[in-house]
């Protein structure tokens, strides 16, 4: 006799992982076409042609479902450029994280969604929500693990030498993220280097 699969993927009924994906297809193109306010458990049951206690046996409510599209719409994060020293790493993710937020604004529009969504303050002090986790998860590894591995370095562990690292990352990324809100004119690679100098030179005056 051949052996038996034992890890969990393998033993996963293929009909409800199928269902599970029809679920997450209609809901994703409903959140793209109509934002969420169009994913509800109706027309996403409609569109998947999938019954309401299919869709409570994958997730516990609309709000898990909207973050599960959220997550399949954002996409990874970036690579650490190298070969490089530490501004030069510095303007070269900014520049591509100011490019990701205005190609990609689902991703703001997740942010904002779990930053002020009904209920959704609460999330990290209560058991279960795993899709909001997971999403939360996504969204901080997409902004900043590519600038944790940079500060992880020895050149960067000397930059923030008692520097409180959330503000730090607040002064890096938050131009970006209000040019954006703010609906103003992308920030171009210039703009980048001038906020890592402004912030390089900051940090220089104060050590």
């Amino acid at each position: 006799m051949g052996e038996q699969p034992t890890d969990s993927a393998s033993r996963e009924d293929p009909r409800k992982a199928r269902s599970r994906a029809r679920l997450l297809d209609a809901a994703t193109a409903l959140l793209v076409k109509g934002g969420t306010e169009a994913v509800t458990i109706d027309a996403v049951t409609r569109a998947a042609k999938v019954a309401r206690a299919t869709l409570y046996r994958h997730f516990d409510s609309g709000t898990e479902l909207v973050a599960a599209a959220f997550c399949r719409l954002i996409p990874p994060a970036s690579a650490v450029p190298e070969g490089l020293d530490l501004r030069d790493q510095l303007v070269s993710l900014l520049t591509r994280q100011a490019r990701l937020i205005e190609e990609a604004p689902m991703q703001l529009t997740a942010m904002c969604w779990l930053g002020l969504g009904p209920g959704l303050g609460a999330v990290d002090d209560t058991p279960g929500h795993p899709e909001l986790r997971s999403l939360r998860r996504h969204i901080a590894e997409q902004y900043k693990a590519p600038f944790d591995r940079v500060f992880a370095s020895a050149a960067g562990r000397e930059l923030l030498a008692g520097v409180d690292y959330e503000l730090a990352m607040s002064q890096l990324l938050g131009p970006i993220v209000f040019t954006k809100l703010a609906t103003l004119p992308p920030l171009g690679p210039e703009a980048c280097a001038r906020i890592v100098d402004d912030f390089l030179h900051a940090r220089a005056a104060a050590s």
